[in-house]
């Protein structure tokens, strides 16, 4: 049987982004078939030059987010370049692009100069605060909009110690809703026959994905404040010390708490009014979590994950791992999450959407500046 393309073959994607969220979104359009020529300056992605630590000459920041694209090297302030991105964009579906609000307008690269040439075009821009309102000409990076955006004023231990996420979650999130709001505009294009300007803000990404916690301050006036590894509305949900290394609780019912307290052999915390549900178990935080910290520090981590494998009903809980452990692991091992790219030695981070005829097989190395300066569109699918 012959094999089935993946699911964007046939889609032609110019990347005309640096840095994280727009690469990040083209590379998951190009693990799904689409052929994307990433267009850059001569002085390449900032993200090249974003090490050590390095790969063969190349920055490992820049591995992550650029593979299964061509590189072509393009000034847009040079007339035959711009004809030659015209070339290109005639055959385009997408255009992506992460430029300061107002550079690509100077060289008449905007959607608003582009659309009636190309009217099929759906065009994708990504900044750090959006194409309009006061602070639309701002540059920002992930760190500044996760305290902006008030990620930061609930991430940590306390108010006084705003602590930053350890990756780059607005990026790699606005980057997510990009390939979404693309695939959303294309579908519409099959319908209407037109192209649109999709317009994504770094902050507007971050607000939206404060969820839960967002939703709480609306309904009620309350400013959240960070509680470390905590949840504010489940107790008990997050990490404790036991007598050697620390572990992760993740408590989600009621039956999933009783069968804790029994694991704990404390059953008569299940049955206590202050801790029967989770509502009371909230009310009465600070009385709970001190009992469970006494109680965990008695036995050692893994002493602790043996008798919590044997409960039942099970409930959610685990070790924290670094990375060498999460590597080692063999549900992850299993899953093919660490593997290499189509070279055979390039490290690659699996991506972990599986599909069940049309799997994501082929990761192509991440193109070296201007690799391939005369790339155009491929005639067939690969």
């Amino acid at each position: 049987m012959e094999k089935a393309a993946l699911p964007l073959a046939g889609l032609r994607v110019l990347d005309l982004s640096r840095i994280l969220a727009g690469p990040s979104a083209a590379q998951l359009l190009g693990d799904l078939g689409a052929d994307v020529i990433k267009i850059e300056h001569p002085l390449g992605d900032d993200t090249r030059r974003w090490g050590p630590p390095d790969f063969e000459g190349g920055a490992a920041y820049y591995l992550a987010c650029n593979r299964n694209k061509r590189s072509r090297v393009l000034d847009f302030k040079r007339a035959a370049d711009r004809e030659v991105l015209f070339s290109l964009l005639a055959g385009a579906d997408v255009l992506l692009e992460n430029f300061k609000v107002g550079d690509l307008a100077r060289q008449g690269l905007d959607y608003a100069a582009l659309a009636p040439r190309f009217p099929r075009l759906v065009y994708c821009s990504i900044t750090g605060f959006g194409q309009t309102g006061p602070d639309a000409a701002r540059v920002g990076y992930d760190a500044l909009i996760q305290g902006l955006g008030g990620l930061m004023s609930i991430t940590g231990p306390d108010r006084d110690h705003p602590t930053k996420v350890g990756v780059a979650v607005a990026d790699l999130g606005t980057g997510l809703y990009a390939v979404v709001a693309v695939l959303a505009a294309l579908l519409e294009r099959s319908r209407s026959g037109l192209g649109q300007h999709i317009d994504l803000a770094l902050l507007d990404t971050q607000v939206a994905g404060l969820a839960n916690i967002a939703m709480n301050f609306l309904c009620t006036g309350e400013v959240p404040r960070p509680l470390g590894n905590a949840h504010p509305t489940i107790v008990p949900y997050q990490s404790f010390a036991t007598a050697d290394r620390p572990l992760m609780l993740a408590i989600g019912s009621d039956p999933q708490f009783a069968s804790l307290c029994v694991a704990l052999g404390e059953p008569a915390w299940a049955v206590d009014p202050r801790f029967v549900t989770n509502p009371a178990r909230v009310a009465h935080r600070a009385e709970l979590v001190p009992l469970l910290e006494q109680r965990l520090s008695q036995k050692t981590r893994d002493e602790w994950l043996r008798i919590f494998a044997a409960a039942a009903p099970q409930f959610p809980h685990g070790p924290i791992r670094d990375l060498a452990e999460v590597a080692a692991d063999p549900q992850v091992h299993h899953r093919g999450m660490f593997t290499t790219m189509a070279d055979g030695h390039t490290p690659c981070l699996k991506n972990p959407i599986v599909f069940s005829r049309t799997p994501i097989e082929h990761y192509a190395r991440p193109p070296r500046l201007g690799e391939h300066p005369d790339a155009t569109w491929r005639e067939e699918p690969v």
